[in-house]
Parts: C-alpha cells; structure tokens; sequence
C-alpha cells in the first residue's frame, strides 16, 4: 500500500500522460515553452484569478510574493507555527522576523484570537512592523479568510495564503488560492496536484505584483531578456512540468477531487467513534492533502503506527516539531511565541494513506485495524 499512491495514478493517466512528456521531448522547448504559458492560463481559470505565474517549487513562490511586496528586516509576518518548515523559512530568506501563532485544534488553521494577540505584542513592543499574514491551507482545508481578512484590514497587514496543500480546496464557491492578496501553491508531487518534480504557483488579480514576480523569478528580468533592472532568482518552470500538470489537472477537475473527498468522507464514517477526526466547517471543502486523525499521546500513537506497519500500511506524522521548536529558530524570543495547541498537536496526530486511487479493501484494513487495535489493546 502506498501512502499517496502516484503509480496508480500514472496507471490511470498513462496514455494522455505519455504523449504529453513524448510531445514536449520531440519540441525542444524544454524550459519556459508554450506549456509553460498553456498551463499558467489553465490554472489561473480553473482558480479564478488575473495571474498565474509558475516557478520551481511552492517555497519559491511564497518567497516570490514576500518579494513582490518588499518584505525586509525590520518587519514582522505571522505564520502559524504548526505548519510545513518553508511557510516560515521564507520569512528569514527576506530578513523578515517570524512571529509564530497557534491554530484551531480542529481545523489546524491558524487561531484567529492567537493571530490578534501576537500582532497586539508586536505592535506594543515597537521592535517589528507588521506586514503580513501567511495564512497555511492546512491538509487541504482553506484557513477561515472572512477572519483573516478582517484582522488583517484592521492593521493594514497583506494576506497571503499559502496553499501548498490547499489546492482544490473551498469555502462556498470560491476556491482556494484566490483568498489572499497574493495566494501559492506547490507542485510537488504528493500535493492535491503535483507533477514529476518540484514545481509551484503564485496566484493574484494585481497587475504591478504579477508583474514584479514576472520579473524576480526570472533573474529579474527587464523588457529586454538581457537588461535585468533588479536582483532576482532563477525559478522557472520547465515544460515537462507544465504538461504533466495539465493532465493532472484534467483528471483532478473530472474525478480526482471528488474521489478522494469520498475516501475521506468513509474514513470519518468508519473512525469517528474510535479517534477525533478531521473536522470540516460548515460551507468548507477540502482537498485533502492528508487525512490526519488524533489518538492519546505519543506512545498511544507509536504503537499505532506499529500495529497499522505490521500490515504494511504507511503513515507519516505531520509535523512532529512545531515551527516555534525548530532549531533554525532558536535565537527568536520563545516567551512571546509560545504555541501550547501546536505543541499538543504534535504529540498526537498521525496521517493516514490518502488518494483517489484508494480501495475500499485497503480503507477498510486501515480502519479495522485501527479500531482493533484502540479498542482492543490496553493503554496506559
């Protein structure tokens, strides 16, 4: 069994996916071909947005934006601690000081009440300016936007949403990656949509910033390619990606979405008696980057995986060291980023096999042997 089953996948999409790659080796338009342009226009539909501008990876395009709006040392972004180590990492590339805040132990999102404490401190303190709020698309599910978005009009703070795992996710009829003022995703390959490499987006309806990540993801390049009028990055997007995502695409609107939403929907069918599982607000859709459930405690959850192991299931621990714990981190003054949810979190979630292509054989050995094995075994 396979955690994000991308061989079944490719099994499934191999026709289409094959003469994409074949069509792409006999062009010669290796990097920034006409896919690459083919591809941007298709998922800036299928979003909702003016731009889309595609680069080399989901950490490149969070830095891109943080670029496009001048982000400095000197200024503060809020990020929440329980997420993947780049939504922050990119802060520090700027010279930009993190400010970690806590999530909903529901949702995983970021905790409205934390957010608005930590940019009150920072504010008092007068040490940082605030900028910005990265707000993470945790596991597929959209972080609460309509609250976001008022905290951040209340202290003139830019949104950016970060949904590296949120694409395909939705709150009402809006999908994700058109809630902030800028919004990423990533590419990579066990993402909702992800191709053969590492590869990412930066979405935005504002002309001047598309503009500005136009330019800083090519070297920073000018109207002219050899005049490059600032100092930028290479991260480009090669064909071979491009085409790959528009297959993967296809399927993921036709089928793939709701399939895995199907998968998800029996898991807590089957598990919501025997461990707190994911929890979905009313009007919220998610993609389901990971289906992560919540046991006891750490040793609770280390027999788990051992049981779920012995019958060759995977699972992963997302993330076992909150962003505020990392080392990297450590000259940051913890007394004011203290994240007590992150910290319980992360002694006790525990990510399931998650994928369209998921048997209903192999959802329900999972889920027999994690009630088996809770409800069967003796715990301290």
């Amino acid at each position: 069994m396979q955690f994000r089953d991308l061989k079944k996948q490719y099994e499934a999409l191999k026709g289409e996916m094959d003469q994409a790659m074949l069509e792409v080796a006999a062009s010669s338009a290796y990097v920034m071909g006409p896919k690459v342009k083919e591809m941007e226009n298709a998922f800036a539909e299928y979003v909702g947005v003016k731009h889309c501008i595609a680069c080399n990876s989901g950490t490149d395009a969070l830095l891109l934006a943080l670029k496009a709006w001048g982000v400095q040392p000197g200024d503060a972004v809020f990020v929440p601690s329980f997420t993947f180590f780049a939504s922050a990492e990119v802060i520090a590339m700027q010279g930009a000081t993190p400010v970690f805040v806590d999530v909903d132990p529901d949702t995983f999102n970021i905790d409205i009440r934390d957010l608005i404490a930590k940019i009150e401190r920072t504010i008092k303190a007068r040490q940082l300016k605030p900028r910005a709020i990265i707000a993470v698309d945790l596991f597929g599910l959209p972080a609460d936007f309509k609250m976001i978005r008022a905290v951040a009009d209340r202290f003139g703070l830019y949104v950016l949403e970060d949904a590296a795992q949120g694409f395909g996710g939705r709150i009402g009829d809006r999908k994700a990656c058109t809630f902030g003022d800028i919004s990423t995703t990533s590419f990579f390959p066990a993402k909702p949509v992800g191709c053969y490499g590492d590869g990412g987006a930066v979405f935005t309806d504002n002309d001047e910033w598309a503009a500005l990540i136009d330019s800083y993801h090519i070297h920073g390049k000018g109207s002219d390619r050899y005049d490059n009028v600032r100092i930028g990055m290479n991260s480009r997007m090669d064909s071979l990606q491009a085409a790959i995502l528009l297959v993967k695409l296809k399927a993921f609107k036709d089928y793939e979405l709701e399939e895995v939403n199907k998968v998800a929907a029996r898991y807590t069918q089957l598990l919501h008696d025997v461990v707190k599982t994911p929890e979905i607000p009313q009007g919220f859709y998610s993609s389901w980057a990971q289906y992560t459930i919540q046991v006891a405690n750490k040793e609770v959850r280390a027999k788990l995986q051992e049981a779920l192991k012995a019958k060759d299931i995977p699972t992963a621990i997302y993330y076992p060291i909150p962003m505020h714990r990392q080392t990297a981190f450590n000259d940051l003054d913890m007394a004011t980023n203290q994240c007590p949810v992150s910290d319980h979190l992360a002694d006790r979630v525990l990510s399931l096999p998650i994928h369209p292509y998921l048997s209903e054989a192999d959802q329900d050995l999972i889920c027999n042997t994690i009630t088996s094995h809770l409800l069967l075994t003796p715990h301290s």
